[in-house]
């Protein structure tokens, strides 16, 4: 794998822990919706790895990361549809798909 394309996915990594340390043990859904900085510090991680998956895919359209497309999609949806997040779907992001996440790229840093 090229370096290129490493650093795009440690920086996903990064972001996955970043999440998971803003939320810590107790992930409670109305701290999230009741916390604005912590709603906008995790749409901001989010930013940054689709962002980084779409780098990464840009250098290596046959990486596989399931759902990398959606990712990337997400990140355009936050960015440019900021006053239509739906918070019930970042928090379902968070709590269904990142843990998954996190172990294929944990996969691929482990390469």
């Amino acid at each position: 794998m090229k370096p290129e394309i490493k650093k795009h996915l440690y920086d996903v990594n990064v972001s996955i822990n970043s999440i998971f340390e803003y939320l810590g043990e107790k992930r409670d859904f109305s701290e999230y919706l009741n916390n604005k900085l912590l709603r906008r510090a995790i749409e901001r991680e989010i930013e940054i790895m689709g962002e980084a998956i779409n780098r990464a895919l840009k250098q290596d359209p046959d990486l596989q990361i399931e759902n990398a497309r959606r990712i990337v999609d997400t990140r355009n949806w936050v960015i440019h549809g900021y006053d239509k997040v739906d918070d019930v779907i970042i928090w379902g992001i968070v709590v269904n798909h990142l843990p998954k996440l996190h172990q294929e790229i944990q996969r691929y840093l482990q390469d």
